[in-house]
């Protein structure tokens, strides 16, 4: 049963735009994974080698992210339930615990990407190699995950998200922005030569499986009594708010990258295809400052997006037992190390970081149908969701946004190899 049927909260929440902001911060966590350092590759390799012409992905991936989280959060709100849980809960053995499975490894393989992420800008700012700097990172985020509650955690991440896109600001600041070119690039679809691999990879990085059992999860942190009808109607209605909001940093700052990329890269016909390249080349054609800055920020989208993926790994294994995420429970500690400790032990095993995100792709590929494909089951059913079950239409464009998810991957898998 969830932890806070059991704690019987009855706070009766207030009007008015104090009361909006007690529900800001779940989308926040869930924007971690829209900035984390895969994001960051294909974002600069967009501006890099085509300038402002795909900025209008980053504007449609941030739409479609917004109305897939915003339906799985929903599943939190209605039934108390997390996506595991719910899975759990609804499903025959048979078919439950193979889905869990799998998003145990698609956490293990977030987990090997955001470490990286975070021991590539170790290496940037300090010289630490790859294998020392990702356990720094992993050490560090197993201390926070077992240290703090939720509420610490989004503080924390709610001040790393707001200093990365002050850092972006700060670098666009410096360099020389086509902001008509931008606005254009924004909402004017255009499919350069050559572009189609990089527009997959924009939109196939976005919707990733542990986000969404992160997001189910999260949303249950607000302590209002789910058992009271005006509650949960509430509830839906500023959860839209928090999310749209979150989403809409993470456009942001996406969108800054592609045009930090396109305003100095593109300019110079320098093509970009790795981050420690980038950091690198902004130094001469930007200052020192923006390259110690933009490792800075890398660092801090690792640590975050790290944190994030332990949660989601926790959540999904605590999930086996129909449990909630409850840091103190020995099934919660469980499911961290299992998402942490052998991602870290692949980045010894296989040494090389592109390899390694590369692998971590590929895993991320093949998992992502399964949870999308089972979310929609879940919301769509009046068995679980009861007269909030998904109308028609609506699940019409789930399942069309599922299944360009699920071709995106698909394609990029084959093209791994």
């Amino acid at each position: 049963m969830n932890l806070l049927k059991k704690l019987k909260i009855n706070h009766r929440p207030s009007s008015g735009a104090l009361d909006l902001l007690k529900y800001i911060g779940p989308g926040l966590l869930v924007t971690v994974g829209f900035i984390d350092p895969g994001n960051w590759a294909t974002n600069l390799a967009a501006g890099a080698e085509f300038g402002y012409a795909l900025l209008w992905v980053v504007t449609f991936s941030s739409i479609m992210l917004i109305i897939i989280q915003h339906n799985v959060a929903h599943l939190g709100i209605v039934t108390g339930l997390c996506l595991a849980e719910a899975t759990t809960k609804y499903m025959p053995p048979k078919i439950s615990r193979p889905i869990l499975a799998s998003a145990v490894l698609a956490s293990i393989s977030t987990s090997l990407a955001e470490i990286l992420g975070g021991a590539i800008a170790l290496r940037m700012l300090f010289g630490i190699p790859i294998k020392a700097g990702a356990v720094i990172v992993t050490v560090a985020c197993l201390i926070m995950l077992f240290s703090n509650t939720y509420k610490k955690i989004e503080k924390w991440i709610i001040m790393f998200v707001s200093i990365i896109g002050l850092f972006f600001l700060y670098e666009l600041i410096l360099v020389d922005v086509n902001w008509v070119e931008a606005a254009r690039g924004w909402v004017t679809p255009t499919f350069p030569e050559n572009s189609i691999l990089i527009i997959m990879g924009v939109l196939g990085a976005v919707v990733m499986p542990h986000n969404l059992f992160l997001h189910s999860e999260v949303i249950q942190s607000r302590e209002w009594n789910l058992e009271n009808e005006a509650v949960i109607k509430k509830q839906l209605k500023y959860e839209f708010y928090d999310t749209l909001l979150a989403m809409t940093i993470g456009w942001a700052i996406n969108s800054a990258m592609v045009i930090l990329a396109a305003s100095t890269f593109f300019q110079k016909h320098i093509v970009v295809d790795e981050l420690d390249q980038a950091q690198q080349l902004l130094v001469p054609l930007v200052g020192n400052n923006a390259g110690i800055i933009f490792a800075e920020a890398l660092l801090l989208a690792g640590i975050s997006s790290t944190i994030t993926s332990g949660i989601a790994g926790a959540s999904i294994f605590a999930g086996f037992f129909g449990e909630a995420y409850q840091p103190k429970d020995v099934h919660t500690k469980i499911g961290m190390l299992l998402s942490f400790l052998p991602a870290l032990l692949l980045i010894f095993v296989v040494g090389d970081p592109f390899r390694g995100l590369i692998l971590s792709q590929m895993f991320l590929s093949v998992q992502l149908p399964i949870t999308v494909f089972s979310q929609v089951y879940l919301t769509s059913s009046k068995k679980v969701m009861g007269k909030y079950a998904n109308s028609k239409s609506t699940n019409v464009v789930l399942l069309t946004l599922g299944g360009l998810v699920t071709i995106l991957n698909i394609v990029l898998l084959i093209s791994l190899f």
